[in-house]
């Protein structure tokens, strides 16, 4: 049965640095979607699944106010949301469930190239500008700083500029925009990534099952991204060798070669993103006709 009732809501950002990858990764676990008209709203044509793109600090309170089952944001944006509704006397009726390993990058604070940093201390009696200030509140707190909170809603950055702050709380990524406005990057706050949020309202007995079956094929995009496989000729000899220099193998399989007793083929499934340096090293090992192969899904 395919009524709305039993369909999974789940809140992506409509626009943003999370939103591309946030669309593959769904699309790479099976779901193909048609997007409305205003782009609002993605209706899954094969999985009782529909996709919502609103503001990425909207999506924790669309998930704890149970209008949406899960939700997918940056754990920075879940943080904040849940240290505001702590501050004010509310819970966040939501738990984080899966961390997505993209959308790196940590909150931090930023001073000017001149200004002097060393330590929170520095920050006693200054004005910090940022979008975060619940974050940024708890952060004082625990480090006993007393200063001033200067709420901007966006190009925080310009702040110290226009005499509106000292310092600034921001996303950092490559820091290239703090490096443009003449600000460097001083003290981590906390690092982030995207994350998926599941609203605590007891899911049906088939929307669970439908959650649990895209989050076993994340796993198994995110493990195939992650990994090559790998097919070498290989000396008996040194074959203790050379799959000891396979990353991340597990139980390769050997293979006799017909017609050649001093050889085998090694097929193995490796983790790790950048191969040149082992297969350079499994050739000095005394391996040959080696074939890397890229993994598109995997499902353990």
């Amino acid at each position: 049965m395919d009524t709305s009732e039993q369909r999974i809501k789940i809140a992506l950002q409509k626009s943003g640095r999370l939103t591309d990858h946030s669309l593959d990764l769904l699309a790479r676990c099976g779901l193909k979607f048609t997007q409305s008209k205003d782009q609002l709203f993605c209706y899954g044509e094969n999985m009782p699944v529909d996709l919502l793109l609103v503001r990425d600090d909207d999506i924790p309170g669309l998930v704890s106010e149970d209008v949406c089952d899960l939700g997918i944001a940056g754990l920075n944006v879940i943080h904040e949301k849940r240290l505001a509704l702590h501050q004010n006397g509310s819970t966040a009726l939501f738990d984080q469930i899966y961390a997505l390993d993209f959308g790196h990058c940590r909150l931090a604070i930023a001073a000017p190239e001149e200004a002097d940093y060393g330590g929170p201390k520095s920050l006693q009696n200054t004005r910090i500008a940022t979008s975060y200030v619940a974050i940024l509140e708890d952060f004082l707190q625990r480090e006993g700083v007393d200063a001033d909170i200067v709420y901007l809603s966006g190009a925080v950055e310009i702040a110290p500029r226009l005499g509106r702050a000292d310092f600034i709380c921001d996303l950092v990524s490559s820091g290239s925009t703090l490096a443009a406005n003449h600000l460097r990057e001083v003290q981590t706050v906390m690092k982030s990534e995207a994350v998926i949020i599941q609203t605590r309202e007891p899911l049906s007995e088939v929307k669970q099952e439908w959650v649990n079956r895209i989050l076993q094929r994340l796993d198994g995009v995110l493990q195939a991204r992650e990994s090559k496989y790998v097919m070498l000729h290989a000396p008996r000899s040194a074959l203790a060798e050379i799959v000891a220099l396979l990353p991340g193998a597990e139980s390769p399989t050997i293979i006799p070669l017909d017609g050649d007793n001093d050889k085998v083929a090694v097929h193995a499934v490796c983790r790790e993103s950048d191969f040149w340096e082992t297969l350079e090293n499994l050739k000095s090992a005394g391996a040959s006709s080696l074939l890397v192969l890229p993994v598109e899904k995997m499902l353990l």
